[in-house]
């Protein structure tokens, strides 16, 4: 006989508990894991002995939700107003090559960021303008220039530190505006959809290389003009092992994960 206890369930989860969760007729769930499983809708199967009876059906897995990767180097999105302070007046940024969002783009131009105790240099800048101008680093970025700027959706960049931008005909002194991006996904009406998720839900996504990683809490961002790419900055694709075109699998939402990647 074995007694299975909420700690052990919850050593189970990221790989996903079966439902019917089987066990044995011999086996005794704790009170606390039996509420464990209640609370996520999770039914207990009592079975015989046999090792059989413990391998899940086919019909009760679930089709694997994989989303791609897209890794972002540190770089600048400008307003018109400095992109003429930093190239000329009447400048226009030149594209270099699409990203995968439609309509935007690399620019050849690059500029020097410029820190309280360093400087990054050839600083991709990404068109096309915007309203406001942001700068979006990783940590080891920070340290490299001595500033320490919060985790942030792009465009939210109200209290965020300052940084000064070198371009070739003049420099820009930001007094807000730099920031480390939070990882999110960029997708459609129709994929979010088809991955039966909305506008602004936290998703809990699992690398599936060598290193398991969870992302708890990646934020949903659908528009028309979108298409389906997880978004995650150098750190954290180092730390995961993960390069631009890799996938991620979606294993849940808003805190409560659903499936996960057996292995």
């Amino acid at each position: 006989m074995a007694l299975i206890t909420e700690t052990q369930l919850r050593t189970q989860l990221v790989k996903g508990l079966p439902n019917p969760f089987p066990v044995k007729e011999e086996d005794k769930l704790t009170p606390a894991a039996a509420d464990f499983l209640k609370d996520r809708g999770i039914a207990v199967m009592r079975c015989t002995s046999s090792a059989d009876t413990l391998i899940l059906p086919v019909n009760h897995m679930t089709e694997r939700k994989l989303i791609p990767v897209g890794v972002s180097n540190r770089h600048v999105h400008l307003s018109p107003e400095h992109i003429n302070a930093l190239f000329g007046s009447g400048y226009t940024l030149t594209p270099l090559r699409e990203l995968s969002q439609k309509g935007q783009f690399a620019a050849r131009e690059t500029l020097t960021l410029l820190g309280p105790k360093g400087i990054l240099q050839h600083v991709r800048i990404l068109g096309p303008p915007r309203g406001v101008s942001q700068v979006e680093i990783s940590r080891t970025d920070g340290y490299a220039l001595g500033v320490h700027p919060p985790v942030r959706l792009s465009g939210d960049v109200q209290g965020t530190p300052g940084i000064t931008l070198i371009g070739v005909s003049g420099a820009v002194v930001l007094q807000e505006g730099l920031i480390l991006a939070k990882n999110h996904v960029h997708m459609s009406p129709a994929d979010a959809q088809a991955l039966e998720v909305t506008q602004g839900d936290r998703l809990i996504v699992q690398t599936l290389g060598e290193r398991r990683l969870l992302f708890a809490d990646t934020i949903v961002r659908v528009s028309e003009q979108f298409s389906l790419d997880f978004h995650i900055d150098v750190d954290e694709a180092n730390a995961a092992f993960l390069n631009t075109g890799d996938q991620v699998q979606l294993i849940g939402r808003n805190g409560t994960i659903t499936s996960a990647e057996r292995g």
